[in-house]
């Protein structure tokens, strides 16, 4: 007997959270983390864990910070601690350290497809900044799995009121 669970949420943080911004708007926070300087919008992040606390979604971990984005980012970024980890230790530079540049073997992929794979039908909300360079290596697999969003925000702009109510329109 299978109990009905929310979509899963996979949330990247550069270029998602962590907007490349040289200056910032009114009300977003900036810090230091690991020796980098991120810059988010708490207003989108409070909306992230609106959706998570109240059972809309289920947020997990899909970044390259890997198991630091919930040791070092989800409280000082406004998000709730504990959320399950997808790197599956295949973690690789991407987004600010270095682009895939079209690469083939995205691992990205790879982890979402084993998230995927793991509950056959159960909704997806893939949130990461590369899935718009990456449209050639995901085309195919997303293209035959309709049960997945994907939301790919501008690496300068990050995740957006805008994509948020489209995300919360789709659930």
């Amino acid at each position: 007997m299978s109990s009905i669970r929310p979509p899963l949420l996979l949330l990247d943080v550069d270029g998602v959270l962590n907007a490349m911004r040289w200056e910032l708007p009114p009300g977003w926070q900036q810090g230091v983390f690991n020796g980098y300087v991120l810059s988010w919008d708490p207003t989108v992040t409070a909306r992230l864990r609106g959706l998570h606390e109240s059972g809309r979604v289920e947020i997990q971990w899909l970044t390259t910070w890997a198991e630091n984005a919930d040791l070092l980012l989800a409280e000082p970024l406004g998000l709730p601690r504990g959320l399950r980890e997808r790197s599956g230790g295949r973690a690789r530079p991407t987004g600010f350290t270095g682009r895939l540049g079209g690469q083939s073997g995205w691992w990205k992929l790879t982890a979402a497809q084993e998230v995927a794979a793991e509950e056959p039908g159960r909704r997806i909300v893939w949130i990461d900044d590369d899935l718009a360079e990456q449209a050639a290596e995901t085309g195919d697999w997303l293209a035959a799995n309709p049960h997945v969003l994907v939301v790919a925000p501008d690496l300068f702009t990050g995740l957006t009121h805008e994509q948020l109510d489209a995300i919360e329109a789709w659930l």
